[in-house]
């Protein structure tokens, strides 16, 4: 942990995911949306956040792949796609950070083909510095800058995604 650096803290994180459970109820108090994953990055937000929710919903995952460590490969691939069927569905997409922009536009490119009432894209973290977006992100939870992060489900090669927060790399020399 000594080479991290706390960026936002579990508090701060619990505290935005329950104003964003409360738009979610407001905008869909007379429907029963499906919460679609993208995994596994978003696990932790999509519990956390189906937890604060008060409607009826019904959830679902989807899992991609866009990274190399810490570098994105530049093509997306789907490893495991969604077993539910979102025609005429209003569907919340739910993503654990948007970044360069090329998943979230995979997914909503993919999700508008099966033709769903209304399609919401909630992503708990932003690097709008950095995303290249011709639509804009419905639900952000915070807006970061462009340095790498992990915890809350956020990883670097599988690891750290147990962090409680989302830390960043501490500047300088390493501790060993």
């Amino acid at each position: 942990m000594e080479r991290f650096e706390i960026l936002i803290s579990a508090q701060q994180i619990a505290s935005r995911i329950k104003e964003i459970a409360a738009e979610l109820d407001e905008t869909f108090k007379e429907e029963v949306p499906i919460f679609i994953g993208i995994l596994n990055g978003s696990f932790m937000f999509m519990a956390d956040l189906l937890r604060e929710v008060k409607m009826d919903c019904e959830m679902d995952f989807i899992k991609l792949s866009s990274y190399r460590g810490n570098e994105t490969s530049g093509t997306v691939r789907l490893l495991k796609d969604i077993s539910a069927d979102i025609t005429g569905r209003h569907v919340v997409i739910v993503e654990d950070i948007v970044d360069s922009g090329l998943t979230i536009k995979f997914i909503k490119d993919r999700m508008m083909e099966a033709d769903p009432a209304s399609l919401t894209i909630v992503s708990l973290l932003h690097k709008p510095d950095v995303a290249k977006l011709d639509f804009a992100i419905d639900i952000v939870g915070f807006e970061i800058s462009p340095e790498f992060v992990v915890g809350y489900g956020l990883d670097y090669d599988q690891k750290f995604r147990n962090f409680d927060g989302i830390y960043r790399l501490k500047e300088g020399p390493e501790d060993n």
